[in-house]
């Protein structure tokens, strides 16, 4: 699996749909999707899952008022449940040929949610039109399950995830395997060597603890982390937990890790529950490098963090204050597709 940094042929995304997600608050949500494909669109093609032909309508119709080309957008008549393509769509990959292939995990919306039949079919339905090499992992000849935002890699043999996301018995999503058997799945199939395992997630995460809001590699070596500065937060104890454990890991030639503290925003609350705001959840396109804001002070300091990780990209900031009440944000709507030289 390559890092999300190396080049990518394309992005893929969901046009929202489903009100129910940012209940109250949908209005604007269609808006900010035309604001990242506008940026994102710049340096390589969107790909864009839309439900039916009235979807696509709507679609055409924001991003034609921002700007888009449409030469650089690639629409997909292909059904979801959510919008989350980092979890429901699919993880591609590489080999030393430079070949594209991708696996199609196993998804339960977060065993959280009844409606996911559709999303889980998402992998499938994209490569009708790839015509990739596709496999489904499984153990013991059960699929896996697995979401794109619960894990992050480095591509060059490491992969970092949470005990509680992959091992915890709250929303399991393979209550049936091991630690070790789940090692052994991501290796398998992801050309991982080694796997880093960090504890808890952030306050609100409705995943159940997500790697791709706590911490994110940003070059094979570097791991960029969020902490917090408020010693009463709820967050702090379990993110001093995740940066004890990375000054502890080495990666696969034995080497420490280089770690880079990324501040965290203060708590966002909307109708009396607490969202999962976290700078972490940026999304590192060919171009640009997208980084959630929420109209708070720390917002300069995250996107200068960035600046400093990135030099040769361009750092965005895109305002999520809105699209976080829909328990996810730029990362968790985005999925990579890499650059191959050779599809098969």
């Amino acid at each position: 699996m390559p890092a999300e940094w190396e080049a990518h042929e394309a992005t893929w995304l969901a046009w929202p749909h489903e009100k129910s997600d940012w209940p109250g608050k949908f209005a604007p949500i269609p808006w900010v999707y035309g604001e990242i494909i506008k940026h994102v669109h710049t340096g390589e093609f969107v790909h864009l899952l839309v439900n039916d032909a009235a979807s696509e309508k709507q679609a055409r119709s924001v991003l034609k008022k921002v700007g888009v080309d449409f030469e650089r957008i690639r629409f997909f008549h292909i059904k979801t449940d959510r919008v989350w393509t980092r979890d429901s769509g699919p993880v591609f990959l590489t080999n030393r040929a430079g070949e594209l292939a991708m696996t199609d995990w196993r998804f339960n919306a977060w065993a959280k949610y009844a409606n996911w039949k559709n999303d889980d079919k998402v992998p499938a339905r994209i490569n009708k039109h790839l015509g990739l090499t596709c496999w489904q992992p499984t153990h013991n000849a059960e699929r896996v399950v697995l979401e794109g935002g619960s894990i992050d890699t480095n591509g060059d043999g490491l992969l970092l995830t949470t005990e509680e996301c992959l091992l915890s018995p709250i929303q399991a999503r393979n209550p049936h395997l091991t630690k070790q058997e789940l090692e052994q799945v991501l290796c398998e199939n992801l050309g991982v060597k080694k796997v880093l395992w960090l504890g808890n997630g952030i306050a609100g995460d409705d995943t159940h603890g997500h790697v791709d809001d706590l911490a994110r590699f940003v070059d094979a070596n570097t791991v960029v982390t969020v902490v917090e500065a408020n010693r009463a937060d709820p967050n702090f104890a379990p993110l001093e937990d995740n940066l004890r454990r990375l000054g502890e890991m080495t990666d696969t030639r034995g080497q420490c890790l280089s770690i880079v503290k990324l501040p965290m925003p203060a708590p966002l609350v909307f109708n009396g529950q607490r969202l999962p705001v976290s700078y972490a959840n940026f999304y590192i396109a060919n171009e640009k490098v997208l980084c959630p804001t929420f109209n708070d002070p720390m917002d300069r300091v995250a996107l200068g963090i960035l600046s400093d990780l990135f030099p040769t990209r361009t750092i965005v900031g895109i305002h999520a204050v809105d699209l976080v009440w829909g328990l996810g944000t730029l990362h968790c709507m985005t999925q990579q597709q890499p650059t191959a030289s050779l599809q098969t």
